[in-house]
């Protein structure tokens, strides 16, 4: 029995032994597994991992933190797909210079780099309103955008030839553009203090069927000549050659000022090469070529060197030089005793249909000194510059009235006009 009894001992020492060196190899294999899923789980945390520099993060808010020679640069971690397919950025706060860019960069894009300047990268910049596609300069592509814009950004793969379409969005209205099949991550760049936007990652972004293409109202109803000069809104864009002092763009307002409508703004979005911007009023046969101020029948602040025009094509020192953001302003205060109705006044309805047919018109039969009869009752003209009063002069109202009359003439030249402002 003794020697049956020591082999069944030591076979059970064994099989013992055995089921331990199981539990600690399936110990050693749950250990393991552990740290695999936890080394995946890291790998996937770095890949979509979001990255910035020089930026103060705050949950969805981003502000420009850093010097203002330094750009600052944000690019999610996650890449856009077909079940995240848009994004979208609130601009709170365009700083500085408002130098602020939104667009889509590959996974490798460098920090100190705007989005759009780079290989492979495509952004919408806010303060010029151009597209960058791969390169630091820039294509004009919309408006500028201000406080309170929302800039978005997506991918459409509805494409035959599996082409993806970058698009991007100001307040609702797409611009699209052509981009590579390459992975594209959500992008924010920013470069002067004071800078701030909310980042929506999960924004959505779709065109009800009901509403089809967004439609822009052109005002160029409220326009009698235009020439050399896009409408698109509110907005004028310099459109000519601005090579010289003949290549002038003018827009003339359909109507007169009157005592109702005695006054009308512009702000300059775009300030252009030289800011040869001039804000003022001019009789309703004034020529084309001409800026306001220089001939007869007309008077203008000329905004890239505060003189005003009247008449000359010299001007007189009369205020600040105006600059891109600035508001120009331009009135008439009319006598108590004008009355619309009365012998004083020139017939609104009468001037209006006589242009009616007139927008973009060459007016080749036009003289460029001989207007109508110029002498007039004498009215007090003035302008204004951000709100304030910047001085006045007194001149003969022509027969037919004073135009608001805006003349532009270096390239990239835009400008916002209000002609009923409120504030007027």
């Amino acid at each position: 029995q003794q020697g049956t009894k020591g082999p069944r001992l030591i076979l059970g020492r064994l099989t013992a032994q055995t089921r331990d060196m199981d539990d600690i190899n399936l110990h050693y294999r749950f250990l393991n597994w552990r740290r695999r899923i936890r080394e995946i789980r890291d790998v996937r945390a770095v890949r979509y991992r979001d990255r910035w520099r020089n930026m103060f993060r705050d949950g969805d808010m981003l502000r420009y933190h850093g010097d203002s020679d330094e750009v600052g640069c944000f690019v999610s971690g996650r890449p856009l797909s077909k079940k995240r397919r848009y994004f979208e950025v609130t601009v709170n706060d365009t700083g500085v210079r408002g130098m602020i860019a939104v667009g889509l960069v590959p996974q490798s894009h460098k920090l100190d780099h705007q989005p759009g300047w780079l290989p492979n990268s495509v952004a919408f910049h806010a303060d010029d309103g151009k597209l960058y596609n791969g390169s630091t300069v820039g294509q004009q592509f919309g408006a500028k955008c201000c406080r309170g814009d929302k800039i978005g950004c997506g991918i459409s793969f509805d494409s035959d030839d599996g082409q993806i379409t970058v698009y991007f969005t100001k307040n609702g209205e797409e611009v699209s553009t052509p981009a590579s099949p390459e992975d594209l991550y959500p992008a924010v760049g920013m470069h002067s203090l004071g800078e701030e936007v909310v980042l929506d990652l999960n924004a959505e972004w779709r065109m009800e069927e009901d509403d089809g293409q967004m439609i822009v109202d052109s005002h160029e109803e409220d326009w009698s000549r235009l020439h050399d000069v896009k409408v698109t809104g509110t907005l004028l864009e310099y459109m000519g050659k601005g090579k010289g002092i003949m290549d002038v763009g003018l827009a003339q307002a359909r109507r007169p000022l009157n005592p109702r409508f005695h006054y009308y703004e512009l702000e300059i979005t775009d300030a252009g090469e030289k800011c040869y911007i001039a804000l003022g009023l001019a009789r309703r046969d004034y020529p084309k070529d001409k800026h306001p101020g220089w001939n007869k029948g007309s008077i203008a602040y000329h905004a890239d060197d505060g003189k005003l025009f009247h008449g000359s094509g010299v001007g007189d020192p009369f205020g600040p030089r105006c600059f891109e953001g600035d508001i120009m302003g331009c009135g008439i205060m009319f006598p108590r005793d004008f009355s619309v109705d009365g012998g004083d006044d020139f017939d609104l309805d009468v001037a209006s249909s006589e242009v009616q047919n007139n927008l973009y018109a060459n007016n080749d039969d036009e003289e460029e000194d001989e207007g109508e009869d110029l002498e007039g009752r004498k009215v007090m003209v003035f302008f204004t510059r951000n709100g304030k009063v910047v001085g006045k002069r007194e001149v003969a109202l022509p027969p037919n009235g004073f135009y608001p009359t805006i003349g532009m003439m270096s390239t990239g030249e835009k400008v916002r006009v209000e002609l009923h402002p409120l504030s007027g």
